[in-house]
C-alpha cells in the first residue's frame, strides 16, 4: 500500500523541485559500521550473517520515512513498507538480481530469503526481479573493504530507489568493521536523513537477538 505525499505541506518541497531537475540527483556516502556484536549474534543463531545484516538494514530503512518515499510521474508516494532487491553471487562468480519481502520478524524474513537465494543461484542470467518501486537495491562486495563507491546508472530510466552496498569486514582493535555505502535521491532526502538511517542500522547491529 502507498499514499500520496502532500507536497503543499512538505517542508522539503523546494528541495524536491530543485533536485528533481538534476541529471544526476543521487548523492552517496560511505561509512563504517561496527558489526562485532551482530556477527556474534548471527553465529549464535546459526544463521547467515549476510541475511542478518540485510534484515537489520531493512528494519532501519523502514523506520526512516524518507527511505520509503518514491517518485512517480512527478509526485512523491509513501510506501507502507519497502522490501529488498539484493544481488546474489553465484559459484561461477556471476550474480543475479533477487526480490525479498520485508518481515519485521527475522526468522520469517530468513525463511523466504533463503528460498529466493537458492532460486537465483540455480538460475542463469540476471533474472530481473519483478519488484516495482518499493524496494531498496542492495549489493554486497565481500572481497573489498572500500572507502568510496559509485553505481552504474541509466539516466534515461526514472529511478528513486535507495542503493545500499556492504563491503568486506576488517579487524580494527579487536572489532569487526564493515564498510557501508548509501546512495539516495536528493529530491527525497538529505544527509540528515541518511545519518538517521545509519544510526538506526548501527543500533540494530548492536542489539541482541531478543530484539529480532
Amino acid at each position: 500500500m502507498k499514499q500520496l505525499l502532500d507536497m503543499h505541506t512538505w517542508s522539503r518541497k523546494d528541495h524536491f523541485h530543485f533536485f528533481s531537475r538534476f541529471e544526476e540527483p543521487f548523492f552517496g556516502v560511505c561509512v563504517d559500521i561496527d558489526c562485532t556484536m551482530a556477527y556474534q549474534h548471527a553465529k549464535a543463531m546459526d544463521t547467515s550473517f549476510f541475511l542478518y545484516y540485510l534484515h537489520g538494514s531493512l528494519v532501519a530503512a523502514n523506520n526512516t520515512p524518507p527511505f520509503r518515499y518514491r517518485i512517480h510521474d512527478g509526485q512523491v508516494w509513501i510506501y507502507d513498507q519497502v522490501n529488498a532487491s539484493p544481488t546474489i553471487n553465484r559459484p561461477d562468480n556471476t550474480f543475479g538480481f533477487s526480490y525479498m519481502d520485508y518481515h519485521a520478524d527475522y526468522r520469517t524474513f530468513e525463511a523466504g530469503a533463503r528460498v529466493e537465494m537458492e532460486r537465483v543461484r540455480q538460475s542463469t542470467g540476471l533474472v530481473p526481479a519483478v519488484s516495482g518501486e518499493n524496494v531498496i537495491h542492495y549489493s554486497s562486495l565481500p572481497w573489498l573493504s572500500f572507502t568510496g563507491l559509485s553505481h552504474a546508472r541509466s539516466f534515461s530510466f526514472p529511478d528513486s530507489c535507495p542503493k545500499i552496498s556492504f563491503g568486506k569486514i576488517k579487524e580494527q582493535h579487536g572489532r569487526k568493521i564493515m564498510p557501508l555505502s548509501v546512495h539516495v535521491h536528493h529530491a527525497l532526502m538529505d544527509g540528515y536523513h541518511v545519518a538517521q538511517f545509519v544510526q538506526a542500522f548501527q543500533e540494530r547491529m548492536d542489539a541482541g537477538r531478543d530484539n529480532l
